[in-house]
This record gives structure tokens, sequence and C-alpha cells, in this order.
């Protein structure tokens, strides 16, 4: 596929600015339909699109080849047939597994050129197989790339050279499938693309923090960056900031928390905590500020920034190296952010996030942080008003409290 390259200045075709802006008014992930059709755009604009399965690819290295890569996130609110999903997977693995698996099989190579995963977590590592034998009963096979990520601290032996020699064998199979050479220039122009798309995900939080932004218009936005070019989100984001900048700051009575989960939750749970009076003033979720959280040193060598991206990355309860800095990183941003409640939104069936959840419980209550735990299913989306309810009862707990 020669020819293919990232460019910078770019121009958007007038069905993908009609695409993304009906979606960006509304703060919000795309729906199937509308993902599927940006994506079939974009393929018919020569891009070639890989699907990166969730949680943290490397975006830089799939880009910096003329790559297109899209997270396939959020899908849960609009898959809605999971048949040939569970065909494959049991009905109690999580809905982020079920979607993605869906979505894949629905419309594999009619939007994807090529897909990529690495071990997030016990589920994801076991998909490219199983997609492959879905793929394979229909006649389809697809290209994937497959990174394992060492599951161990960085400063054990041979972590470093293993986490080299998987990204070294990437890029031969990224050169064999683009019929291109590896370019340290291209990769440290991705990257600077990707640092600067992190920097504004940072600006258009710290604007929500200050009431200069709702939360629901806020994640909405930065949730994009997982489903459009860089460049065009990163032109999108500029934007924003500019309008939010010149909004006044919201001086309403409110009180602040702070949320966390692996997906944000649903728009209609976002908007039925900033009706209650409560003010998202930091997140600590994967879709979100997991994601654009630590940026890496800017280095054309890809083997040392990966090491750097994946052992130093902010830390999640998926990549088991970075998830002992957890606890201390969201006290620390409690403390920060100065919120007086922590809302978790648990999906179901994710063991890595519920192990955890006792021992963040215990430390955020001891700094007289309140806690409510929530959970979401692919049963629970289309009846969300005991959550909202729960979300009420924890409003009025923190207005009942005084805290000043």
């Amino acid at each position: 596929m020669p020819g293919m390259h990232g460019e910078l200045i770019f121009s958007l075709s007038l069905s993908i600015v009609f695409t993304v802006n009906s979606v960006y008014t509304r703060a919000r992930a795309p729906t199937m339909n509308e993902l599927k059709n940006s994506l079939l755009t974009l393929k018919q604009q020569g891009r070639h699109v890989v699907g990166c399965f969730p949680l943290y690819p490397p975006l830089e290295l799939l880009h910096s080849f003329g790559l297109t890569p899209v997270v396939l996130w959020g899908l849960r609110t609009e898959v809605k047939d999971l048949s040939r999903s569970d065909r494959h997977l049991q009905n109690y693995t999580c809905q982020v597994a079920r979607c993605l698996m869906e979505f894949i099989l629905e419309n594999n190579r009619s939007v994807f050129d090529a897909l990529f995963m690495y071990n997030a977590c016990d589920t994801l590592r076991n998909l490219p197989e199983i997609i492959e034998a879905g793929l394979a009963e229909d006649g389809i096979s697809l290209s994937v790339f497959k990174l394992h990520v060492p599951a161990v601290p960085h400063d054990r032996t041979g972590a470093q050279g293993y986490l080299r020699d998987r990204i070294l064998s990437l890029i031969a199979e990224l050169e064999k499938f683009t019929h291109r050479s590896f370019s340290p220039q291209e990769f440290a122009a991705s990257v600077d693309l990707y640092s600067r798309q992190r920097g504004l995900c940072r600006e258009v939080e710290a604007l929500c923090a200050q009431g200069r932004i709702t939360f629901a218009s806020c994640a909405g936005h930065l949730e994009l960056a997982h489903f459009m070019r860089v460049e065009e989100h990163i032109t999108l984001l500029e934007r924003e900031i500019l309008k939010a900048q010149k909004m006044s700051i919201d001086v309403l009575p409110h009180k602040k928390v702070m949320v966390s989960g692996i997906q944000a939750p649903p728009v209609e749970l976002i908007e039925a905590m900033e009706a209650s009076g409560l003010r998202i003033v930091a997140n600590d979720i994967a879709t979100l500020a997991r994601s654009y959280g630590y940026c890496p040193k800017p280095l054309a060598d890809p083997c040392e920034y990966y090491h750097d991206f994946y052992f130093n990355h902010y830390p999640c309860t998926t990549i088991l190296p970075a998830g002992d800095r957890r606890v201390e990183l969201i006290r620390e941003r409690v403390n920060e952010s100065e919120a007086q409640g922590f809302i978790f939104f648990g999906e179901k069936f994710c063991e890595y996030e519920y192990f955890e959840i006792p021992f963040l419980k215990d430390m955020l209550r001891s700094f007289r942080v309140e806690v409510v735990a929530l959970e979401l299913g692919a049963d629970d989306l289309s009846n969300l008003m005991p959550l909202k309810t729960r979300i009420e009862a924890f409003a009025e707990m923190l207005y009942a409290k005084n805290v000043p």
C-alpha cells in the first residue's frame, strides 16, 4: 500500500463534517451506523483503517505507517443485537468485549483493513482467535497485529528486552503489510501529534473542572478521539477550547465529585449528576483521563518510547505494572480537585476493577470522601432509572453533610 501518509494539512469531505459535527453537537460517542458510515468514508478517501481493541494501543506507531487507527470503545449504547457475539462469547463476558465482537463480525472488511490488539485483560487477550474463527465461518479473514506487553515491573529481568523484541516484531509486520520501511522522522511527527492531542484533552478537562463546560459535553468531545483521525480531533478540540474560554464560570451551588471506571457513563447518567448539583472536577476513566493523562517524552526510537508509554502509563487496573500506583494517584487527584465524593461506574464482570474497589473505598473514606459504586451491564442500559435514583440520593447525602 504505497503512498499512505497521515497528512498534517488536510481537508474533510462534507460527509465526514456532517457526521462528526452531528455527533459532536450531541456530546456523545457515535452510534453504530454513524461510526460505520464514518469508517466507510475514511476508506473512500483512501485511508487504511485499523480497528484497535481497547485499551491503549500504540497509535503513534500505526499512524507513522500511514494507517488510520480507531479504538473500538463506546459501542454499548448502540449495539443492541448481540446474537452474533453470543454465539462465540459467554453472556457473562463484559459488554466491552461483546459489543466489540458484534461490531467486527457484522462489519469486518467493509470498514477495516486490519485489526490490532494487545493483552489488555483476560477476555480481550483471547478475542483475536475467537474473532478469526467467527469470521472464518463466513469465509472472511482480516490481518490481525498483536503486541504482548509484559505484565511485570519494568525492572524485572528481561522485561525491557522482551518489550523491545515485541515492538520490533510489530514494526516488521507493519512494514510487510504497508510495503514501506519504518521512518524515525515519521514516527517522531506522529508522536508530536498525539502529544498535542493529549495536551488539548487535559485542557478541556481543566475547563470542565472550572465550570466553563459541562462534563456531558466534555466527555463527548474527548471520547471522539477514539473514532477520528488525530489531525481532525486536534482541530476540533482547539475550536472548542476557544469557545469554552469565553464562557463565564458556572457559579451555581455544587458539590465536587470525581468519577472513575472503564467507560464514561451514558450521557443520561452524566446529566443526572449535573442536574443533581454535582460538578465533575476530576475523572479516572479509561476512555478519558487514563488515555491522555500521561504523555511520554518525545522519542524517535519506538522501543524506548513504548517502554515509557506502558511502564509509566497513567495507572490502570489493566496495566498490571502501573496498577500499584493507582490508589495513591487517586488520593492525590481527589485532594488536588477538592472532591467531596467519588462515583465508580463499574463494568459488569470486569474483575480487574472490582478487585480494587474495596481498597479505594477504605482509603477515600479515611479522608472523609464519600463513595458510591454503580454497576452497568448490557441489560441495564434499557432502564437507567434505578441508577439515576442512586445518583440523586448520593447528591442529597453530600448536601446533607453540608461540607464546605
